[in-house]
């Protein structure tokens, strides 16, 4: 009865933002809702194995990545950042919610983790960008580097943590109120830095002036934790001032007002649909915070409307370039790891040269269930399911499969898909909380100039 409701109001929400009446065909029928379900149940087993066999038992920190090398033998890349293991925290919330885990085996898996972050080396309560699995210690081969964007999951996967285990409450909480947003931002601008560099002793020169990507989770919560005032959600850019002709399109729109400041809310538009557009145009910008963030409801002038518009627009635009499957964002590749994306969605898009990440494709099964449905079968020729879910990436031109799974982007896979067998349980449980509701006005009374 709960995911009947979520498709009915994901239907009235298609129906009252005038979009066209494809989109509304993508609604699964009874039938192959259940067919979903189910193999969306079975992926999600395979895809925790990851977790399972890769999260060290004493620490409960969980390995970045593993690859295979061409003999088929494992690498695995021993070293953790915050967003893994906010996401871990939440996969193994939702590995429960699945029927994966016991109450008291996931709570022990969690409990273990935050022991460990209490005692690992924070910067105004903030944690380092790169730490040993192992022991928790410092990981400095990359820096000592304090990313604004990574903090916002972890402290995501805390709050989760708080509402889902109230045994937890206590420890967790603590742990998020010690993370001192106010050292990252700048009143001046009304921004969040990129980040600060503790060993050179300097901020990034930077700050997170695009609105619509991932670190408005982090800006969220700030404000939900009373780091930084609710001005900074309005002093981010919908899309660049049209002077700024460096952008890829001259943005459409009008000024707003809200809470005293003048917004421009501005927007593109591709093949006559309107959108906010993200920094590099990448799913994981645009359906990424929704993970927590419950814009689809709330915000369905706004951040919802926008969220439906983007995977929309992955999807026609794979279909438009000729690929057999769709879903481009930043993943692994067969030499590292790069940035992808459906190019047109970005101010400043990253390319599109074929390579899909499955990851994508369940970040937008909240906006396109029937589209994903199809899609994880495309993906699945490419022989690019394995003992830990689906590996990476593949090159939908070439057929080169990337040999390697990432912590991450088996975690967005893990909570999309409770998400939506569970009718949203992640968001609730963030919303639940204090930090959560706080900002929920700035969610509801904004309006995008995409309607």
């Amino acid at each position: 009865m709960r995911k009947l409701s979520a498709l009915l109001l994901v239907l009235l929400l298609t129906i009252s933002a005038g979009l066209p009446s494809a989109t509304i065909a993508k609604q699964p029928s009874k039938g192959k809702e259940v067919a979903l379900s189910k193999q969306l149940k079975a992926i999600s087993k395979q895809t925790y194995r990851y977790f399972e066999e890769f999260t060290v038992e004493e620490t409960g920190l969980t390995y970045d990545a593993i690859r295979y090398d061409d003999n088929g033998e494992m690498i695995p890349q021993k070293h953790t950042s915050p967003t893994n293991i906010g996401i871990y925290m939440m996969s193994t919330i939702a590995a429960e919610e699945a029927g994966h885990l016991s109450h008291k085996k996931a709570k022990e898996k969690i409990k273990t983790t935050l022991d460990t972050l209490e005692d690992m080396e924070k910067w105004n309560g903030l944690f380092y960008n790169w730490y040993n699995t192992s022991d928790g210690s410092l990981y400095t081969d990359w820096g000592e580097f304090i990313s604004t964007v990574d903090n916002g999951w972890l402290s995501a996967g805390l709050i989760v943590v708080g509402q889902a285990y109230p045994e937890l409450h206590d420890q967790s909480d603590e742990i998020v109120q010690n993370m001192d947003y106010s050292t990252l931002y700048t009143p001046e601008v009304g921004q969040m830095r990129g980040g600060y560099d503790v060993a050179a002793e300097s901020y990034t020169a930077h700050h997170y002036g695009a609105f619509y990507t991932e670190p408005r989770v982090a800006s969220y919560i700030a404000i939900g934790k009373g780091d930084v005032p609710e001005e900074h959600w309005w002093k981010m850019h919908r899309t660049m001032p049209e002077s700024w002709d460096w952008q890829a399109q001259v943005p459409e729109g009008y000024m707003e007002t809200y809470d005293g400041v003048d917004v421009f809310e501005g927007h593109y538009s591709y093949n006559g649909t309107k959108y906010v557009p993200s920094w590099g145009g990448s799913m994981f910008e645009a359906l990424m915070p929704p993970l927590v963030l419950k814009e689809q409801e709330l915000g369905k002038d706004a951040l919802g409307l926008n969220n439906q518009r983007h995977a929309e627009i992955q999807i026609e635009y794979a279909k438009e370039q000729g690929y057999a499957a769709w879903g481009m964002s930043p993943a692994a590749t067969p030499e590292d790891y790069s940035e992808f994306a459906a190019t047109p969605l970005g101010m400043d898009g990253y390319e599109s040269d074929g390579t899909v990440t499955p990851h994508a494709t369940f970040l937008a099964l909240d906006y396109a269930p029937m589209e994903a449905f199809k899609n994880i079968q495309q993906l699945k020729r490419f022989d690019i399911y394995g003992k830990y879910g689906f590996l990476d990436s593949v090159n939908v031109e070439t057929g080169e499969v990337t040999n390697a799974y990432l912590a991450l982007d088996q975690g967005m896979t893990m909570v999309s898909i409770i998400n939506y067998l569970k009718d949203g349980v992640i968001r609730d449980y963030f919303h639940e909380s204090d930090i959560g509701k706080a900002p929920e006005e700035l969610l509801i009374k904004e309006e995008f100039s995409i309607k």
